[in-house]
């Protein structure tokens, strides 16, 4: 050890320990839920609780590990966050939840998927909003007609035979 030179101790992370707790507070959310479900005997070993469990476990697993790091301060220092990418991304989630019903699935997950692009710096608007729907129509088209599930159908998904 020198003398003179100055420890830099750096403060425990307080978002990170925010999302830490966060992810414990979820594992415990999945934990009550499954605690509460009733399984049939013929599913008491291996049946619909497992997988839950399983993702609990990693949640806790994860949450002890960003807490460790939080309290240790080995986070690397992140820069000052700016709030139009969130504000495009909200404001995306905000369009699929009004227009789903009403503009149907491929328009309002491509206004979604478009948005979110705004919001990681990419494409225009004029330009992701036609490809967001286009893929919206092609996951829509598999998961309605191929698989037979049942996702909101509006004017563009009503031309598809």
């Amino acid at each position: 050890m020198s003398i003179g030179e100055p420890k830099l101790a750096r403060r425990p992370d307080g978002a990170a320990l925010f999302i830490a707790v966060i992810l414990a507070v979820i594992a415990g959310i999945i934990i009550w839920q499954m605690s509460l479900m009733r399984v049939p005997p013929v599913q008491q070993r291996v049946g619909p609780t497992v997988f839950p469990y399983a993702i609990a476990g990693a949640l806790i697993l994860l949450s002890i590990g960003t807490a460790v790091s939080a309290l240790r301060g080995s986070f690397p220092a992140r820069e000052k966050g700016s709030m139009a990418p969130m504000a495009w991304i909200v404001a995306g989630l905000l369009a699929q939840i009004l227009l789903l019903s009403t503009a149907g699935f491929a328009v309002a997950t491509g206004l979604l998927f478009a948005f979110t692009a705004k919001g990681f710096g990419r494409g225009p608007l004029w330009q992701t909003i036609p490809i967001g729907i286009v893929f919206a129509l092609i996951v829509w088209f598999i998961f309605a007609r191929g698989l037979q599930l049942s996702l909101p159908a509006g004017p563009l998904e009503r031309l598809l035979p």
